[in-house]
């Protein structure tokens, strides 16, 4: 296995249970862009945020990640193949797949050799695509605090890539002929433990950790809980998602 930045092992069990899944908008974008419904390959899967929604439009998807606990706590569905696996060494068979997808994961790869493997798994008019969301967009009364603690406490601990994550791809290189994609959200009803849980999933938190704790953490929770109101109160969070989706 190639030495992979793992920023998400330690916790994928709260990964599982609080990152948020793909709308079913964004299925069905891919599904109609793609030239067959057959086979989609997943990369960097994670649990499967993307790759079990997938499957509502794709008869197959494999879904692979670098992380053997992302794949361990990975959802399951009956059409969905999870391997541990790199995106630059997918095992596909040659020209087999009608998509491959990376959603959120993309900065983490060595773009030459994944893009190389795209080429050789997508058949000819296939589609890549690259998926990300940034900056979660939250009620106005929870907004300073979730600020602040994204810019100010954990701020100097997200890793460089997660530049390309605020910039929506846009300055990755991509060599592929690109189709315009629509304007499209992911958005999450939430209680104030799953707003939390999520919180806690963020790679910069795991780094804050290496050298303050927990201390950080449990200070944003519990100012949070006196902001929020009620604990099984529901909150809407929205991320706009970006996108670079071309055809081989």
């Amino acid at each position: 296995m190639t030495s992979f930045k793992d920023h998400f092992s330690s916790h994928a069990s709260g990964y599982a249970a609080y990152r948020p899944t793909y709308p079913q908008a964004l299925i069905a974008f891919l599904a109609d862009v793609a030239p067959r419904t057959e086979l989609a390959i997943d990369c960097g899967c994670g649990t499967g945020q993307l790759s079990v929604p997938l499957a509502s439009r794709f008869s197959r998807v494999v879904a692979i990640d670098a992380s053997a606990s992302q794949i361990a706590a990975a959802h399951p569905h009956e059409r969905v193949t999870y391997r541990v696996g790199t995106a630059e060494h997918t095992g596909a068979s040659g020209h087999s797949a009608d998509i491959l997808t990376v959603a959120q994961a993309a900065h983490w790869f060595a773009l030459d050799g994944f893009y190389e493997e795209g080429r050789r798994v997508v058949r000819p008019g296939g589609v890549v695509a690259l998926i990300t969301y940034g900056i979660l967009h939250v009620e106005e009364e929870i907004r300073p605090l979730t600020r602040n603690f994204f810019v100010n406490v954990i701020g100097p601990y997200w890793p460089p890539e997660r530049a390309h994550v605020d910039s929506g791809y846009a300055v990755l290189p991509f060599p592929f002929a690109e189709l315009k994609p629509p304007e499209l959200s992911l958005e999450a009803s939430w209680t104030l433990a799953e707003f939390i849980g999520y919180i806690d999933t963020w790679s910069a938190v795991r780094e804050a950790e290496k050298s303050a704790g927990r201390q950080p953490m449990i200070d944003f929770a519990d100012a949070l809980a006196r902001t929020w109101g009620a604990a099984d109160r529901r909150r809407v969070i929205r991320w706009p998602l970006s996108m670079r989706v071309g055809r081989v």
